[in-house]
């Protein structure tokens, strides 16, 4: 049996996030349709997260156990012949036996992309969050950067029904959160040791209320202390986040 490491990239605009669920395109489902066509045998490879409906990745990783000889690089080939394609995979590896795609990671970077200009272009409009209301973009930045350290985001976190019981713990590092503008975009890239269910939409939401005056960077202790979701902001659309790396 070797247990395989795939990196993916997948644009997640008309699936229902990664999970498989009954009866809704799924990546995670996309996935192990086309490794049964190609190694006859029936798997649910586990992603490094479930990433939401309409959420982007450029380097999702999942792993999986088969008892196919195909080479890493052929199935790399094989598998971009079968998958839809809006998912790719870039890479594919043997990895130890130990490794798993989710309880392996040590550090996953996200990146939120809001388009400031008046009109958003077409081939930009499933990436971004066209948002051209004025916002004082320096206060964001400032409030942006008091998230960083380890803290409770309970404050942040949609519930999640699926969660399982013995993840009780909703502490997490977060190692640099910043904002910068990039011609008419404003990007928020945010690096942690993990996410909750729709926190950097939550985050993101939250930042906003900063740069309409309606939040200090005072504000952010108080919304984490309070450990409730309805302190935070509201959750920003799905178009504009997308899981950059997943570190090991």
């Amino acid at each position: 049996m070797r247990n395989l490491k795939l990196v993916l990239s997948y644009d997640g605009t008309e699936f229902s996030g990664w999970q498989v669920q009954p009866e809704a395109a799924t990546v995670q489902g996309a996935l192990a349709s086309a490794i049964g066509r190609v190694t006859g045998e029936r798997v649910l490879p586990q992603g490094s997260g479930r990433t939401d409906a309409g959420v982007h990745a450029l380097g999702q990783v999942a792993t999986f156990a088969t008892q196919s000889p195909i080479p890493p690089e052929n199935l790399v080939i094989a598998l971009n012949d079968i998958l839809p394609s809006a998912i790719r995979v870039l890479e594919a590896a043997e990895v130890p036996a130990e490794f798993h795609a989710r309880k392996s990671t040590l550090a996953k970077t996200y990146r939120y992309r809001m388009y400031r200009g008046a009109i958003c272009p077409p081939f930009l409009a499933r990436y971004v969050w066209h948002y051209p209301y004025p916002l004082d973009e320096h206060e964001i930045q400032e409030v942006a950067a008091a998230i960083v350290g380890e803290h409770d985001f309970t404050s942040f976190a949609a519930v999640d029904p699926e969660r399982r019981r013995e993840e009780i713990s909703n502490v997490r590092q977060i190692f640099s959160s910043s904002w910068e503008r990039q011609d008419d975009e404003f990007v928020y890239t945010v690096r942690g040791n993990g996410f909750l269910h729709n926190m950097v939409r939550n985050l993101v939401g939250t930042f906003l209320l900063a740069g309409k005056g309606t939040l200090k960077v005072s504000d952010l202790t108080r919304i984490l202390e309070t450990r409730s979701r309805s302190a935070a902001g509201a959750t920003v659309p799905a178009s504009g986040l997308c899981l950059v790396s997943v570190e090991y």
